[in-house]
């Protein structure tokens, strides 16, 4: 296996905006990349083009030392060692699991032993041993994802791409395949690209998170730092339930801040240029030292209370309470950190 590299890849379909632009890119060996933005901002292009699927505009992708694709020239996905999920599955529904499973084995013309033996591990990994003689019509959603696993693990592939794989499912499914891939990615060593538009399961399963917008990269990093510091406020936006802050604040302040910097911004707002603020959720407190906010809306969330309230301004924060406060009524919270973007 070797890094996967993207240099300054661009895709243009027809006139007006590109669909990718510009996008540099290392996944590490072996890593767990995430694709994720909203619909329409060029992921599943980067993909494609990964995949073979589609050549640059501009640009070149490397799998190590070897050239996958520039403007002039491109592999065939046949020829480049990797595998792909789709949401739909794909299984042929007439095959058997492990028939399903071993077509890309067959289709190379490998010995029978070597046939039986891959098969067997790959539906070992995915924990489907027992169901290798059923139809695809006769497992579950969360089954199938994994017969798709499997027949991407016989190859033995450099990389495998996964696009949206878990947009079918409902959410119990969801999370118990949300493990299996970590369990996948872990014993298979497989490098991974996971496009998603799911930010929880970005969070969840990736070792790195790309996050892109309009064709473009905004930032690259592991989920702890990219959700911890986010740089801009499209990412901050994306990235978890935080609100973002307009506020004027003093030269000389951390990025990171604490609640004795914030106070007397939100206490009296002329005090420098104004610059947005990440607050997030799970770092506001209800308490009768805070500053004043009115209730917006209360939403309970079962285990808890979604609240959105008002500062003086009419900015908002979101936050949670196991209390349930009434609409307008006036609460007094303290934010024990923020984040400049």
């Amino acid at each position: 296996m070797a890094k996967l590299i993207l240099n300054h890849v661009s895709k243009q379909f027809g006139t007006g905006r590109p669909a990718v632009a510009g996008l540099s890119l290392d996944v590490r060996e072996g890593g767990f990349l995430a694709l994720l933005g909203p619909s329409g901002c060029g992921k599943t292009t980067v993909l494609r083009m990964i995949a073979g699927f589609e050549a640059p505009s501009d640009g070149a992708i490397f799998l190590g030392e070897r050239l996958l694709a520039n403007a002039a020239q491109s592999l065939p996905p046949e020829r480049r060692n990797m595998a792909m999920v789709f949401q739909s599955y794909a299984l042929w529904p007439h095959m058997s699991v492990a028939d399903n499973v071993g077509y890309p084995l067959k289709v190379r013309g490998v010995s029978r032993e070597t046939y039986r033996n891959r098969i067997r591990e790959a539906l070992d990994t995915v924990r489907l041993a027992d169901h290798a003689e059923r139809r695809p019509a006769e497992l579950s959603g969360g089954q199938r994802q994994r017969v798709a696993l499997a027949r991407c693990l016989v190859t033995e592939p450099d990389v495998v791409l996964l696009d949206e794989p878990l947009a079918n499912l409902d959410r119990h499914l969801r999370q118990e395949m949300e493990e299996t891939f970590r369990e996948f990615h872990q014993r298979s060593g497989a490098t991974m690209v996971y496009v998603t538009h799911d930010q929880s399961e970005a969070m969840a399963l990736a070792t790195d998170v790309a996050v892109m917008s309009q064709g473009k990269l905004l930032q690259v990093a592991p989920p702890e730092e990219i959700y911890a510091r986010p740089e801009g406020r499209l990412v901050g936006s994306l990235i978890g339930r935080g609100s973002v802050l307009s506020l004027n604040l003093p030269g000389g302040l951390p990025r990171k801040l604490t609640w004795e910097e914030l106070r007397p911004v939100l206490a009296s707002p002329a005090l420098g240029s104004t610059a947005d603020i990440l607050v997030r959720p799970e770092d506001i407190a209800l308490s009768g030292e805070g500053i004043a906010t009115r209730v917006r809306s209360s939403l309970y969330e079962g285990e808890r209370y979604s609240l959105i309230l008002e500062l003086e301004d009419g900015q908002i924060l979101r936050t949670f309470s196991r209390h349930r406060p009434q609409v307008g009524d006036v609460v007094h919270v303290t934010i024990h950190s923020a984040w400049r973007l």
